[in-house]
């Protein structure tokens, strides 16, 4: 026979403490994520994940690392920021430039071939997003600081078949002194086996989308003043020495994680000059 429970249950079973407690939800912590800090207002877009914390970028570049957990706002509601769980692949992965990933590829000897950039910001850019195609075909990038001295470079280098030169360079629009450079060389001894190609950026920092650093432009700065110092300044970020311009630029580069992030007047150079050195002469 069943028995009665008049007086209802105990009030002490189950976890009373709970009652009636709002429950506040979680969210992953995904890149691009703006979060309000509940406590003090700070507000910044998601930007990386550092040994339990994350790592909040404002709108003046300022960046910030909080505890995962609890005291984040998401459009004015609590939330549980929680890092981002590992998405398995689906199907052929891509690597960075947009190719298909070669899985468990061998080690490969580096080709005779390089490609030569101007300086150490425009190699940094190429590895992140066409650094496994470049390994993969065990191409090598090297920075020249600069190009003036590219034909002595070239000569000393020797380009022949199966031993090619492709030159990125910045700033490659008629009248400049990198189109005479690159005029020089393809009317050289070494036209055959070498192949300067360029933007027309005045640096590889603008082959970066501005929309990737939460502006429409990149700001336009005045003659005479040097334009990575100028740009620092226009986006409120410290200049005063090269140390600066390197964490200016390491700020750049963390917001290009794939080609969708860079101009495509950049992204056919590269191509080019991978066709280029991977091509045998005829």
């Amino acid at each position: 026979m069943g028995f009665d429970d008049r007086y209802g249950q105990d009030v002490l079973s189950g976890d009373w403490r709970a009652a009636g407690r709002k429950t506040i939800p979680t969210l992953e912590a995904e890149r691009d994520l703006v979060v309000e800090l509940a406590s003090n207002g700070f507000c910044g877009a998601v930007v990386g994940i550092e040994k339990g914390n994350v790592v909040l970028e404002d709108r003046f570049g300022a960046r910030r690392l909080f505890p995962l957990g609890h005291g984040f706002l998401v459009d004015g509601q609590a939330v549980q920021l929680t890092a981002p769980k590992p998405k398995a692949p689906t199907g052929r992965t891509r690597t960075a430039s947009g190719s298909f990933a070669v899985d468990d590829a061998p080690a490969r000897v580096a080709l005779p071939s390089r490609i030569f950039v101007e300086g150490r910001h425009d190699a940094e850019l190429v590895e992140r997003v066409w650094g496994a195609d470049l390994r993969v075909e065990g191409v090598v990038v090297e920075y020249l600081a600069g190009i003036d001295d590219l034909e002595a470079i070239l000569a000393d280098f020797r380009p022949e078949p199966g031993r090619r030169v492709g030159v990125l360079v910045d700033h490659l629009v008629p009248g400049s002194k990198e189109s005479r450079i690159a005029a020089a060389v393809a009317a050289g001894p070494f036209r055959r086996d070498a192949l300067v190609v360029g933007h027309p950026f005045i640096d590889v920092w603008q082959a970066v989308k501005p929309a990737r650093l939460g502006i429409s432009a990149w700001p336009v700065i005045p003659r005479g003043t040097e334009w990575k110092h100028g740009i620092c300044e226009a986006f409120g970020w410290p200049h005063a020495d090269q140390a600066d311009i390197a964490r200016a630029w390491q700020r750049i580069l963390s917001r290009v994680t794939t080609f969708n992030d860079l101009e495509p007047a950049l992204l056919g150079r590269v191509e080019e000059l991978i066709d280029f050195v991977t091509t045998p002469s005829r």
